[in-house]
């Protein structure tokens, strides 16, 4: 039977020679004790950061192995959360310097007129433009963001989008609302550049990455075989640039007046660089354009104007479902969009405006439902009024019916002009 004894007890029964022994026995004891203590913390402090993990670890199905989780999805999801405004369209444009956030403003500051207002204030519509880069970040933005639900973007770039499955099967998440107009490219050079051979080598900014100067600039000048020094740089950091002389030239594809371009004059020697169109090369994804002394008068001289191509945009959507609140709060965006169009054509309005054909088609997209109701709606009415107004005619013995076309279409403008008359 062992005995058990104090240290006190044990310390008066040890001789000098075995005192040394009993010093060493009690710092191993107090180091046994002290490591045992330590494993029990370790144990616990474990338990503390796998709890921790097991928090923030997105957690998987149960069926799914457990790497499941490193898997990437091929095609983007749209966040669903609840918007902290129920009433605001979510507008992603280009950037500030280009004519599509124009737009955008031009949308939003009319559409926040003429409307009823709450006791607080709150309207019930408002849009929001959200700056993008006016390529693939406006789309994957539609694409993905709870917030965005239009955006004005590139036809030809949308549809390289849908047909490389860049983001996966894209014909059921987006819809066109209308098409828009064309946007022009724009080519700056510096005073040593006389045509597209001379940028053989040289240093091009092209706009941010995946923007549409980026990707179809890129495009243009492969097929014109044009090998350049691309530079992916914002529009005023590329202006400066080619101050300083470390850019040659820098392409801005955006609808014609461009704002930000008329800050550019003669006396810097910067001037438009001519774009050939190519029918062979080019004539599928993109048009013949102009600039001219009207558009850029400090730019390009007195009867002087520069040939260019030019790309089709048009205002895209998330195809929300039906019967949801983002899908009911489009419908009124459609709506009152639509009616108000008329006020756009005014010289109130950038320029681009008077492109637009509400009723235009996009082949190989489906058209948001709501818009394509409304447009219903008025080709029916304008058939009824139509019909109406040749009994009228026809009661006037002295119409002339070569008049016929011509008076209708002045009447129809008089009452964009005269809305509610």
């Amino acid at each position: 039977m062992l005995r058990t004894c104090h240290a006190d007890d044990l310390s008066k029964r040890v001789t000098p020679k075995s005192g040394r022994l009993f010093r060493t026995l009690r710092v191993c004891g107090a180091m046994r004790a002290g490591l045992f203590i330590a494993l029990i913390a370790a144990a616990w402090l474990g338990g503390q950061v796998q709890d921790s993990v097991a928090q923030t670890r997105p957690s998987a199905s149960p069926s799914e192995p457990e790497k499941a989780s490193a898997r990437k999805e091929s095609a983007p999801r749209k966040e669903t959360r609840r918007i902290a405004d129920p009433y605001t369209v979510g507008f992603v444009t280009g950037t500030p310097q280009c004519t599509e956030f124009t737009i955008a403003q031009d949308i939003a500051t009319t559409i926040a007129t003429g409307q009823e207002t709450g006791p607080h204030g709150e309207v019930a519509l408002r849009v929001v433009p959200i700056v993008g880069n006016g390529g693939t970040r406006n789309v994957l933005d539609v694409l993905t963001l709870a917030g965005a639900d239009v955006a004005i973007a590139p036809v030809v770039l949308v549809n390289r989008l849908r047909e490389a499955k860049t983001f996966g099967d894209i014909s059921d998440k987006l819809a066109y609302i209308a098409p828009l107009y064309i946007e022009e490219f724009h080519l700056l050079a510096r005073p040593e550049i006389a045509n597209l051979t001379d940028l053989a080598g040289k240093r091009v900014n092209l706009g941010e990455d995946g923007s549409a100067g980026a990707v179809l600039g890129r495009e243009v000048l492969n097929r014109l075989g044009v090998k350049i020094s691309e530079s992916n740089l914002g529009p005023d950091a590329a202006l400066e640039g080619m101050r300083k002389g470390d850019i040659s030239a820098a392409l801005l594809i955006s609808g014609k007046p461009v704002s930000f371009l008329a800050l550019v004059g003669q006396l810097d020697g910067i001037h438009f660089l001519p774009i050939p169109y190519s029918r062979e090369l080019l004539q599928q994804d993109y048009l013949p354009s102009t600039l001219r002394h009207e558009d850029y008068p400090n730019i390009i001289g007195a009867d002087a104007s520069v040939d260019t191509i030019a790309i089709k945009s048009a205002l895209f959507a998330y195809n929300w479902p039906t019967r949801t609140e983002r899908f009911r709060l489009l419908e009124l965006f459609v709506q009152t969009l639509f009616t108000r169009f008329p006020e756009f054509r005014g010289d109130a309005h950038h320029p681009k405006w008077r492109e637009v054909n509400l009723a235009g088609l996009l082949p190989g997209w489906r058209r948001f439902r709501p818009a394509e109701q409304w447009l219903q709606q008025q080709s029916d009415g304008e058939a009824a009024l139509r019909g109406a107004f040749g009994r009228f005619l026809e009661s006037q013995p002295t119409a002339n019916s070569s008049d016929r076309e011509e008076l209708f279409r002045e009447f129809l403008r008089w009452r964009e002009r005269n809305p509610g008359r």
